[in-house]
């Protein structure tokens, strides 16, 4: 523990006076303009990362719509089950870290930030091998949870082929963390637009080229993601000397409680990952399972790129709130907060004009398929309130992180989206006969719910307290209290 103790005490610093109090409108606007300025410095990065990354998944997607609505049915619930599943996982396991680098950066104790990273390399490639049979066994998977037997098949076939993403994500998103709490965002969209360029090539290559279709375009997938995580690693290595110490074997020590902390952080995120996988399943076990698959999975593919869109300032309130709690500036971290919460409000309310505008358009990018079309161009006001949700969401999400809350907040989702959501999209997609969107307004009654308990709670937060806790925390995983 000698050396971790060094690491700490080499780097160790003060985050200095807390913002002063709001007092005046002037007061207002001022801490609103430098909040703002520090927020999109690492908005703007993070969302261009996530809006590149996720149309590598997108793009796979739009292919197989043009190819046919089983093919598209297949490919989303194979995408959904063991790529935003079991990466959702990993990617949910990886918020621990965020937490603990976000505020160690604050204290000033970055050269403890490898050693993190790299017990997080070891928790998430342990656990792709302990989720291996997810994509081995998919298709009996899918058909024990009711899925058509062509739909099952063809899913839990390409399932196998993207196997390779799974790790490669193992090691991207514990990169990904390291860089983004340290502000380092724009190397991460670069990465990411590089990779999304290599995957269109390499998915007109497999797929025009070779006409291997949804097997060329899984491979295309492998590639690219195989390729993002290759490139954040020599990126790290090479450019990121004050963070990166080398390999060292004290990322083996403290595994147990790490892995601990980082699974409290995956079911809170993970509970929201497979809400929407749910609604996935239980509209497939509707009448004319390939339109309602498809029309539902046209409209979790417009609130993902609303979440990818906003999911910059979820990464920003996180490392905001996270390095004023740990440099002690509980006043500075609350303002980040609310600067946040008031601009994804007027992103929120944009986009949901824009979906309403534009009803019966939207659904063009995703099939030829014209009935289809008509199903998904239907209620699309439940589809604008979900994007109004998302990106009220990202915020509080964000200051959870940065909180380090996750425990709790797993316990809410799990009331909230278990309990009183899915029970009610059930009976209304069933019981009332209201379709694939009555199993919408069902499980969206179960996010509004969620989002109105996170902002009391937020709102009641002692952020003074909070500061104390963080350096508890810090103090434990440096060793410091050893």
């Amino acid at each position: 523990m000698e050396e971790e103790r060094g690491l700490v005490e080499k780097t160790k610093g003060s985050g200095g006076e807390d913002e002063l109090q709001v007092r005046t409108f002037n007061d207002a606007i001022r801490v609103f303009t430098e909040e703002s300025k520090k927020q999109w410095m690492l908005v703007a990065p993070i969302a261009m990362t996530a809006l590149f990354t996720y149309g590598i998944n997108s793009s796979v997607q739009i292919f197989a719509g043009q190819l046919s609505a089983l093919q598209l049915s297949a490919v989303s619930t194979a995408l959904t089950l063991c790529s935003n599943l079991t990466s959702g996982f990993l990617l949910s396991m990886g918020s621990a870290l965020e937490t603990l680098s976000g505020q160690a950066v604050g204290a000033g104790q970055v050269g403890m930030l490898s050693i993190y990273m790299q017990r997080t390399w070891i928790i998430l490639i342990i656990s792709s091998i302990l989720m291996l049979p997810i994509f081995i066994f998919a298709t009996p998977i899918l058909s024990i949870l009711g899925q058509q037997p062509d739909i099952a098949f063809l899913a839990g076939r390409f399932a196998l082929l993207i196997l390779p993403h799974q790790f490669a994500m193992a090691i991207s998103y514990p990169s990904q963390k390291f860089l983004l709490t340290q502000s380092k965002v724009l190397p991460l969209a670069f990465i990411a637009f590089i990779s999304l360029a290599l995957h269109l090539c390499a998915l007109w290559f497999f797929t025009s080229v070779l006409e291997w279709g949804s097997t060329g375009a899984a491979i295309a997938f492998d590639v690219s993601s195989c390729a993002m995580a290759i490139f954040q690693v020599i990126y790290i290595m090479l450019w990121c000397k004050d963070a990166w110490n080398g390999f060292s074997w004290f990322a083996f020590k403290d595994l147990w409680p790490f892995m601990k902390l980082s699974l409290s952080s995956a079911f809170m995120l993970l509970l929201t990952d497979w809400y929407g996988a749910l609604v996935v399943f239980l509209a497939g076990l509707l009448n004319n399972a390939q339109v309602t698959v498809a029309s539902v999975s046209i409209w979790l593919n417009i609130t993902t790129w609303e979440y990818m869109l906003v999911t910059g300032f979820m990464s920003a309130t996180s490392v905001r709130l996270s390095n004023e709690l740990g440099s002690g500036r509980p006043r500075a971290g609350k303002y980040a907060i609310i600067v946040s919460a008031l601009t994804t409000l007027f992103i929120g309310l944009f986009s949901s004009a824009l979906i309403l505008a534009s009803w019966n358009k939207f659904p063009l990018l995703f099939t030829s398929s014209k009935e289809v079309q008509d199903s998904a161009s239907t209620a699309v006001y439940l589809l604008a309130t979900s994007v109004m949700i998302i990106c009220i969401q990202s915020t509080l999400t964000g200051a959870i992180t940065g909180s380090g809350w996750q425990g709790l907040v797993a316990y809410i989702n799990l009331g909230c989206y278990y309990l009183l959501g899915l029970p009610l999209g059930a009976a209304f997609g069933f019981l009332f006969h209201w379709d694939w969107q009555g199993i919408w307004t069902g499980t969206m009654c179960g996010s509004i719910t969620q989002t109105l308990v996170l902002i009391i709670m937020v709102c009641k937060t002692n952020w003074k307290g909070q500061v104390a806790v963080a350096e508890r925390r810090l103090q434990f995983w440096s060793g410091e209290d050893q």
